[in-house]
């Protein structure tokens, strides 16, 4: 019986460590819709609205238009005293699938952190 929960034993040791190498290809996905909450608070925030304008704004400041070849510079100006660089992105729930991965394609290269907002879900 002992050996059988050595065998046992090591079998969990092998998945756990295995398990902790595996790096899964997908991605995760918050919808425009949401009932869950992020615990970290962006100051910058960068806006898509359905005619695929961008707009990026920094704390409680106003959302200025900025052409997508000039975001990643606008990045840098708003989040130049912020040691998180955490950005969140509020894209209208129209706008297709390729700009926000474009969106966060640039954060990821500039090494941002991205938040996707999401709105509660309606109450019926």
């Amino acid at each position: 019986m002992a050996s059988m929960t050595d065998v046992i034993f090591l079998m969990l040791i092998f998945f756990v460590i295995t398990s902790t190498m595996v790096q899964p290809n997908s991605m995760r996905v918050q919808l425009p819709e949401s009932s869950s909450s992020s615990s970290e608070r962006p100051v910058t925030r960068i806006v898509i609205d359905k005619d695929l304008n961008y707009f990026v704004a920094s704390g409680s400041g106003e959302e200025e238009p900025v052409p997508f070849e000039a975001l990643a510079g606008r990045l840098q100006a708003a989040t130049a005293g912020d040691t998180t660089r955490y950005v969140a992105l509020y894209a209208d729930e129209s706008v297709p699938y390729r700009a926000v991965m474009e969106v966060l394609n640039l954060a990821n290269e500039q090494q941002y952190k991205i938040v996707l907002a999401a709105r509660p879900p309606e109450s019926e």
